[in-house]
């Protein structure tokens, strides 16, 4: 298992390499756009990528060593699974505040809240304490609710409102902090693995180096993000009132209206359009079993004694030739749409997890299929996660898609929280036997989910198979 696990990662990235390649040159040459041309706007996009690289290196190196450092401290499957319960729960209760937060407080402010929550958050982990974990997973639901909307919402605050950057530039400062993303996750992994098994440093570690790197992200954004505000004129952080003159102060109840507002026409707009519907079950299915899947990994194949930071950023990278396919699939040499490649990436996870059914045999696990059912299950991430953005971009109404977005993240969670509680269950009732049938029955159910969503994804093409909405006029590009 440990030398398959170092021959698949070296394998992955020689691949992610020569896909690159690939997708560059099925890519025409392009002349240098205003964005790049223009020095103000790479200088406001490098501040802000410093301080957003930051937050996404911190939350991924916590991703190797979770579910480890809990079994670290002794405590049964069933009582982990309550931990990352609380944590899904915790997503569920400050998603809404996630979005009015930067109103209330201001967008900066924000920022530092996360800095300061996800720090706490990482600390809690030197405790041993049952009830102080838990107060952790709090705080890193909160954290991930803030790092999904918070950064986004300063930038195209400052790009619009403050520099009046054209808004078609915004995609480029996104696109580049995907690329980073997927490069970042992969060294977290290594990363992970090199301070908690390498260096013998144990599971905490990782945890431990999160702090400096979320600080250094506080510092940023307290220095250099101060320091652009001031240079912009007003700080530009809170809302400004739409209507009346420009002294006119801003009602204390005007944030939490506009919030409420946002929602009911969100919720208007995904109960009135069945196109919206459909997509919003393939996201909540599609994407609730991931967060199971991030729960049984570990579990999984942990026993057989393979480096699990190494076995992360094989995952990682798994991901990273999905996206790559992506791109070469919708080039202008392949033209394949969207919505073809969101039908084979949830069909790749239906056989995925139908894999997974049958090498997690209680009594004769098979670790090796098991772990190539996970990287084809990240393969098929790295071809939705795109496909679904494109989908989303053309179906959901721009003004109203934060809203509607976070309305579809709510049956998301509360469907993985119901698996990991079913999961519980079963593990809590099998007499203390643990990763027994309630692991293989849990991946049952989410190849049971997977098919589901087939058929909503076929739905929605069915609807639409006249809509030239959903498919790609023209290069790639467009459809990025």
């Amino acid at each position: 298992m440990l030398v398959t696990v170092y021959l698949a990662i070296v394998a992955l990235l020689a691949l992610c390499v020569v896909l690159e390649i690939g997708a560059r040159r099925l890519s025409p040459p392009q002349p240098a756009s205003a964005a790049v041309a223009n020095p103000a706007f790479r200088c406001f996009q490098t501040l802000f990528l410093r301080a957003y690289l930051l937050a996404l290196w911190a939350d991924w190196l916590q991703g190797p060593y979770l579910y480890k450092l809990y079994r670290h401290y002794s405590f049964l499957e069933s009582q982990i699974a309550i931990l990352y319960v609380c944590g899904l729960a915790s997503c569920v209760l400050f998603a809404p505040f996630g979005s009015w937060l930067p109103q209330a407080l201001g967008r900066r402010r924000t920022c530092l809240l996360f800095c300061l929550s996800y720090s706490a958050c990482c600390l809690t982990k030197l405790s041993r304490d049952y009830f102080v974990l838990i107060i952790g997973r709090v705080l890193g639901g909160l954290s991930t609710s803030l790092l999904s909307t918070t950064f986004e919402a300063w930038y195209v605050h400052r790009h619009v409102a403050v520099h009046d950057f054209p808004k078609e530039w915004i995609p480029s400062t996104f696109s580049k902090a995907a690329t980073w993303n997927h490069g970042l996750a992969v060294g977290a992994g290594l990363v992970a693995n090199l301070l908690a098994e390498w260096l013998s440093l144990g599971p905490v570690a990782p945890f431990l180096l999160a702090v400096p790197c979320l600080g250094a992200c506080g510092w940023v954004v307290l220095t250099d993000w101060g320091r652009e505000e001031t240079g912009g004129g007003t700080e530009g952080d809170k809302q400004t009132p739409l209507l009346g003159p420009p002294s006119a102060p801003l009602a204390p109840t005007s944030a939490r209206a506009r919030f409420w507002r946002s929602c009911q026409e969100g919720l208007r707009c995904l109960l009135s359009n069945r196109r919206v519907m459909l997509l919003g079950g393939v996201q909540a299915l599609f994407e609730s079993v991931l967060y199971i899947f991030v729960f049984l990994w570990t579990p999984v194949l942990d026993p057989h004694g393979p480096p699990l930071g190494i076995v992360f950023s094989c995952l990682m990278a798994a991901s990273m030739v999905g996206s790559l396919l992506y791109r070469l699939a919708t080039s202008s040499r392949y033209h394949l749409q969207p919505g073809l490649l969101l039908c084979m990436a949830v069909s790749m996870a239906f056989f995925s997890f139908l894999m997974l059914t049958f090498s997690t045999s209680p009594g004769h696990p098979r670790p090796l299929e098991s772990l190539l059912a996970f990287l084809l299950l990240e393969l098929a991430c790295g071809l939705y996660f795109p496909a679904v953005s494109f989908l989303q971009s053309r179906v959901i109404p721009e003004e109203k898609r934060a809203s509607v977005l976070a309305w579809f993240r709510l049956p998301l969670h509360l469907l993985a929280c119901l698996g990991l509680l079913a999961l519980h269950g079963e593990v809590s009732g099998m007499g203390g036997g643990e990763g027994g049938s309630g692991t293989r029955h849990m991946f049952g159910g989410c190849a049971v989910m997977m098919l589901a969503a087939f058929l909503a994804v076929v739905s929605l093409f069915t609807l639409g198979r006249h809509d030239t909405e959903l498919r790609l006029e023209g290069s790639r590009v467009e459809g990025e």
